[in-house]
Formats: structure tokens, sequence, C-alpha cells
């Protein structure tokens, strides 16, 4: 199994989207990119923590490659905008590709440029790659919100 990392707006539906991808064991809701130790929701969202919403997925590499996670990661958000997705603004909503070894990071920033030289926006993609830190997990409440929401319909 390997570890990737992405932030691309609110966690809920990035998680989900995740969810549905063959290959991919787990996925966990979170918190990464900060200077703050154990955050909670309510320190994130009042912006004191520099972290953003974040999706740490697990995968098997025989059954999904890293490239085809990027293609994921891309396409289930706007990498164009700022610090924000939809209504959702703020730092904490910012596009992030969190690397775990040199090789996802030589990927992330090939899979960029592409993506920005095919001219698909309109706008220039400010989507972040760093390095991968301490991530901290979300609340409970926020894992596998949208499932759960959906069994309590």
């Amino acid at each position: 199994m390997e570890q990737a990392t992405f932030a691309a707006g609110c966690f809920w539906g990035v998680e989900n989207t995740f969810r549905q991808v063959k290959g991919v064991t787990s996925t966990t809701a979170g918190y990464t990119g900060g200077h703050f130790p154990n955050p909670c929701y309510l320190d994130v969202c009042a912006r004191i923590t520099g972290h953003a919403e974040a999706v740490r997925v697990d995968y098997d590499p025989a059954l999904i490659s890293y490239e085809k996670l990027l293609k994921v990661f891309w396409n289930c958000h706007d990498p164009t905008q700022f610090n924000r997705q939809g209504p959702d603004r703020g730092e904490q909503y910012r596009s992030v590709i969190f690397y775990h070894s040199p090789e996802q990071e030589q990927m992330a920033r090939a899979s960029k440029q592409k993506l920005q030289i095919a001219d698909n926006y309109d706008k220039d993609i400010v989507t972040e790659i760093k390095p991968a830190g301490e991530f901290y997990l979300a609340e409970e409440y926020h894992q596998q919100y949208i499932e759960k929401k959906r069994r309590k319909s």
C-alpha cells in the first residue's frame, strides 16, 4: 500500500470522490500543511492554523497508479481558485498536492505543467505542491461524511 494526500476544498466531497476509485483502499479526512499542532475543526476554520482540509488516500499501486490519482484530483475541483472552492473561502480550502516521495513530487509537478500547457483553464493553476507533513485526523463526524448523510436519508 502507498499513500497520497490531496487538498481540494472541503474534504467531504474530495474524500467521497476518492472512495469511489478502484484501487483506493481507504480515505481519511484531516488537516495538514500548517503550523498549529493537533488542530480541531474550529481552529482550522478560525484560520489560525495554516492547515488545509485534506484527504489522505491509501491505495494499492498494483490496481491504480499515482498518475491516475492525480487525474482524479485535477478533475474533482477547480485548481485555478485561490484559497477557495465554490462558496467555501479561506486558506483551509486551498488546492494542494502533498507528496510523500521524490517520485510523487516529480509526477505532481509534471501533471500540473501538462494541465497548464493544455490550456483548459482561462486562469493559471494555483495548486501548491508541497512535501507531506504531519497529518491530523479530522473529527469522527467528518469521516465519510457524505456516506453517513446518505444513510440517514
